[in-house]
């Protein structure tokens, strides 16, 4: 076949991704034909179209998977995408306000049938952008964390959950989202670094006299239950037990001894708001303190807060800080630094609360989580992310598990008016303990992050244990994620897996960075610095953006996007293409059978080397792959391509093309095999450019995609590596002569070896490569060096002295009067700057900078006249 001259993606890229996609490629067949190697996708959330973070995510899962078939693997990488409950539906919400309405305008089920026709729209954009990018998914096992089999898995794993303890509901402080009007879990909220202030506020004690504490926050002061203390504080020691006054809504609270207290901290005296502070709720606890809740689940202050009731948190502070102002209750405001906890999807500040919520016991579940990371069966990579996960799971709180919002997985809870709680998989006919048949169902709905932690085999059948698909892929093999989640998401995916299957979800766990701009910031919307992947694929196509991805990657690490590493990408490309072309070429009207190479006693020494190289070069990068370094892998692949293969063996390859006959057959074989090997290790980098040449040269097979990894491709050859070396050392060392001297490319030299016994032939068998690269008009064999000094210029390489006659490099009395007028012209240079030093007025008015920089020059040309001084004597 022949390929155009010039690569266009375009042409290629959809031809063989509806190829693939047709012939079924990607779906493994119905029986086995080898071990099981097993990708769950990563659902990207419905929330919007894919970025250039997803974009590496899922480019290095493709590698991987493409690697594995290659390799005879039952390859399976299961596709699908993530309800994403509190982030999709704020998306909605956005897009309903710009339309002037809200989801209460709508009601639950209609807001909810919108939300599913948003989610049909990006869920197939995101199908879409992947299978641009490449992804070798089996899309006819495509799921969605709401689908009927997730949904009925979601159930099931709440119904067991319960059943054995570990789901509870009850009344706690929870992490309240005013604006998303929900819980979140400890792990929703980032805290930030907030300058505020530390407000100092007198509290009257109701026997005379007063004491102050110190808050960040004084609208919750109308929320008070009572005033602690360090038990240990000399200060407060005749206030324990007493009675303060509430300012403003003058309830009295008492004075307690809590070792919580910082004595420290402000005046040594804190505030306690059990309703509105996850410490003073625990404080609360211990010593039987009233909860009294102030704030209204919107953000604003209920009937507790007294005349302020019905004010926004913010607007009931300035107005309470006021009144205490007013009645000389204010001490003193002090400027404060301070973490401040946000909702991690809309990044409104949180408002801590008791509220009736369910839980999951999570300390149960982390023994078997632990122990699966400390003995080494589910392993991190790179391995010092393993102490992120166990710092978490050693330290894991109770989750909270509901969520006040519409669109999600509702909790299979119902209640009835008797006062029964009915647990259960499938909606109840009726009350098992009244027999009614009016039951009302929970309207919370569970957190997205438990659907997703089902993930891994939910998809593969659970909770039928004897699921084909699940006992034929599970468990999976790896994971590829972001370091940000591995608390969010991979610690509870191994925590459920564990406890329903009784096995790890996965063996590896492979980290990648983020992906940020060339200045090393984050990418965002309020920079305007975001990469649009598929504007690359579009500019670039979707090769040159995966090669460019990860030949930046280090495992763990983040990585700079470039604009200039695109180029050089697509330059690569191109590099290929060319050579490709350049091969296809002389392969016309010639008939060379795919993958058979000539016998060794058929071989030119630079068919040898390259072959040797090609199998050093195929070890080396399947070992780097396996480890996922496929940074490394990719500059390892595009320095034998580029140089090994392009700038030297195919230079090397055309004195035994233009020979014809056996000469031209053997290295034409060695040309298409060489090629092809190396296509099929690129291809898990660049899909679509390697099938595309793969498919125009000598094969076997219906794709690339299926061909057979070649880890031992090419030959075991030491002897020819180390004399090709040799010879390209000479060849570059004559090419540095040429170039010092000024000589035309066009003419040719002749070049005299004399080489050391053992090298004689070595050097005699690369007559060829010498003539065809460096110039060489002839190459002369001699015991010894025929010329006499001056007369040649030497070199020492390797095996061999090579001598260059001067005349037939250059014309030498030409030469002399060329150097003669630069020497000239020099001397004046010399002249000019040694006069303007040693002014005396120059020195001192000029600056120290000019000055500095007239006597860098006048070195400089009193260095280049010692060299033109020193190529005269050697010319003369």
């Amino acid at each position: 076949m022949d390929i155009p001259k010039i690569y266009d993606p375009k042409q290629v890229e959809s031809k063989w991704s509806q190829y693939w996609n047709e012939q079924g490629f990607f779906t493994p067949s119905t029986e086995p034909r080898g071990d099981a190697f097993t990708i769950v996708i990563p659902p990207p959330n419905v929330t919007d179209r894919l970025h250039v973070g997803h974009a590496l995510n899922n480019i290095l899962q493709d590698a991987i998977i493409r690697i594995k078939r290659m390799q005879g693997y039952d390859a399976l990488w299961l596709p699908g995408t993530d309800h994403a409950g509190i982030a999709t539906q704020n998306v909605v919400e956005r897009r309903l306000l710009r339309e002037g309405k809200n989801r209460h305008d709508l009601g639950r089920e209609a807001f909810v049938a919108e939300v599913w026709k948003w989610k049909e729209q990006y869920g197939k954009d995101i199908t879409d952008q992947l299978k641009a990018l490449g992804a070798s998914c089996d899309w006819t096992r495509e799921r969605f964390t709401m689908d009927e089999g997730c949904s009925r898995a979601v159930r099931e794993t709440f119904v067991k959950l319960y059943e054995r303890g570990l789901i509870y509901r009850g009344s706690y402080i929870v992490n309240w989202c005013p604006h998303c009007r929900t819980a979140i879990s400890d792990d929703e909220v980032e805290h930030r670094e907030h300058q505020g202030k530390l407000y100092l506020v007198r509290y009257s004690l109701a026997n005379g006299g007063h004491i102050t504490v110190a808050t960040t926050r004084p609208e919750t002061i109308l929320g008070d239950t009572a005033i602690a203390v360090n038990p240990n504080d000399a200060r407060f020691q005749a206030l324990i037990g007493q009675e303060a006054i509430l300012p403003v809504l003058g309830r009295r609270i008492p004075i307690i001894a809590d070792d919580y207290v910082d004595a420290e901290f402000g005046t040594g005296a804190v505030k306690v708001t059990p309703s509105h502070d996850p410490n003073d709720f625990e404080i609360a606890e211990r010593h039987g303190l009233p909860h009294v809740r102030i704030l209204n689940f919107d953000g604003t202050m209920n009937a507790e807060a007294g005349s302020f009731a019905g004010l926004d948190r913010y607007e009931c502070r300035k107005q309470l800080l006021q009144e205490l102002l007013a009645q000389g209750l204010l001490v003193e405001t002090r400027e404060h630094s301070m973490q401040v906890g946000e909702c991690y999807r809309c990044d409104t500040t949180i408002e801590p609360l008791v509220s009736r919520q369910w839980f999951v016991r999570m300390k149960p579940l982390s023994l078997p989580a632990l122990a699966a990371v400390r003995e080494g069966v589910v392993q991190f990579v790179p391995e010092r992310f393993a102490k992120v996960y166990l710092h978490w799971v050693e330290n894991v709180k109770d989750w909270c598990i509901s969520r006040q919002i519409w669109w999600g997985h509702t909790l299979p809870v119902w209640y009835c008016e008797c006062g029964e709680t009915i647990v259960a998989a499938d909606a109840p006919a009726l009350c098992p303990s009244c027999h009614r048949h009016e039951l009302t169902q929970e309207t919370d709905v569970l957190d997205t992050w438990f659907s997703s932690a089902l993930w891994p085999f939910e998809t593969l059948g659970w909770p039928d244990e004897t699921a084909p698909d699940l006992m034929r892929f599970f468990p999976t093999q790896v994971l590829v994620t972001g370091y940000d989640i591995i608390y969010f998401w991979v610690a509870r995916m191994v925590f459920m897996s564990y406890e329903l299957t009784g096995r790890p979800p996965f063996s590896h766990v492979l980290i990648h960075g983020l992906v940020r701009d060339a200045e090393g910031r984050k990418m965002s919307k309020s920079l305007g610095n975001g990469i649009d992947p598929m504007a690359v694929v579009d500019s670039f196509g979707a090769d040159t953006l995966r090669f460019t991805l990860l030949s930046g990657n280090t495992p763990g690490n983040d990585m700079r996007f470039y604009q200039e590493r695109l180029e050089a990408t697509r330059s690569f490309c191109n590099k290929v293409w060319n050579a490709a072309r350049f091969v296809l070429l002389h392969l016309q009207d010639t008939v060379i059978a795919a993958d058979e190479l000539p016998s060794d006693r058929e071989l030119t020494l630079a068919d040898r080397y390259i072959l040797a190289q090609l199998h050093n070069t195929a070890t080396k990068a399947t070992r780097l792959l396996e480890q996922f370094e496929f940074g490394e892998g990719a500059k390892l692949l595009y320095e034998f391509l580029w140089s090994e293969y392009c700038d030297w063996y195919i230079e090397m390859a055309k004195p035994a093309l233009q020979a014809g006959g056996d000469s031209k057959q053997t290295t034409l074989r060695v040309l298409c095999y060489t090629l092809s090997r190396t296509l099929e290790l690129l291809h898990p980098f660049m899909p679509f450019i390697t099938e595309e040449i793969w498919q125009a040269l000598p094969h076997r097979g219906a794709s690339i995609t299926v061909a057979p990894w070649p880890e031992t491709a090419g030959r075991v050859d030491v002897v020819a590596q180390t004399q090709v070396s040799a010879l390209m050392e000479a060849i570059r060392a004559i090419r540095n002569i040429r170039a010092e001297m000024g000589v035309a490319p066009s003419r040719r030299i002749e070049l005299t070896v004399v080489a050391e016994a053992e090298w004689g032939e070595v050097y005699k068998a690369g007559s060829p490569y010498l003539l065809a690269l460096a110039g060489g008009k002839e190459v002369k064999l001699a015991e010894a060096n025929p010329f006499a000094k001056g007369e040649a210029v030497s070199i020492v390489v390797t095996g061999a002295e090579i001598h260059l006659a001067l005349a037939q490099l250059v014309d030498i009395e030409a030469e002399v009067k060329r150097l003669q007028a630069e020497q000239s012209a020099v001397c004046a240079e010399i002249d000019r700057a040694r006069g303007k030093l040693q002014n005396e007025g120059f020195r001192a008015k000029a600056p120290a900078a000019l000055i500095a920089a007239e006597e860098a020059k006048l070195a400089a040309h009193e260095a280049k006249l010692a060299q033109l001084a020193k190529r005269l004597a050697e010319l003369q």
